[in-house]
């Protein structure tokens, strides 16, 4: 997705998930830990959040569900423009659940704005491949002017900061 933004997007990858500690709300406050710091700073900062997941045992990963405990408490992600984008040709339980979760913490989560790209066991290089056909690269672009449109409409005139 980096690679087929619009130039004036910017997206950010973050691979933070498995250094954030098990959420709880003791760890709140003047002592939360550097990696969550971290995490939610690059939440609050972003005009737009991209999520993508596989699934775990028909559900969201642990890891993924734990970063979004973090958020619940805090104002990082009330309000922000939300979408999911799934590499996967299966995995609609977790996508299900994953949909109930980000209605909850967030009024602007879009779950009509989705995109597939089944690319499950693939490597880095195919991805790259498989995104770059015609037909796929059409629907990862237009996935994203949709997003960044969806952006706009929620009150970000020039969206520039996507995180993924």
């Amino acid at each position: 997705m980096q690679t087929i933004a619009p130039d004036d997007i910017t997206i950010d990858v973050f691979d933070g998930v498995g250094d954030l500690p098990v959420f709880s709300p003791d760890l709140e406050g003047p002592d939360l830990p550097d990696s969550v710091r971290t995490f939610m700073r690059m939440i609050s900062d972003c005009d737009g959040l991209l999520i993508s997941s596989p699934e775990y045992v028909r559900s969201i990963p642990g890891g993924l569900k734990n970063a979004i405990d973090w958020l619940v408490s805090g104002d990082q992600v009330v309000g922000k423009p939300i979408a999911l984008a799934h590499a996967s040709h299966r995995g609609d339980d977790m996508l299900t659940i994953l949909r109930t979760v980000l209605s909850t913490i967030s009024a602007n989560f879009n779950e009509n704005l989705f995109f597939r790209l089944p690319v499950m066991n693939e490597t880095p290089e195919s991805i790259r491949e498989i995104l770059n056909r015609p037909a796929n690269r059409y629907a990862a672009e237009r996935f994203l002017r949709d997003f960044v449109s969806f952006c706009r409409t929620q009150g970000n005139d020039r969206p520039d900061s996507i995180v993924l």
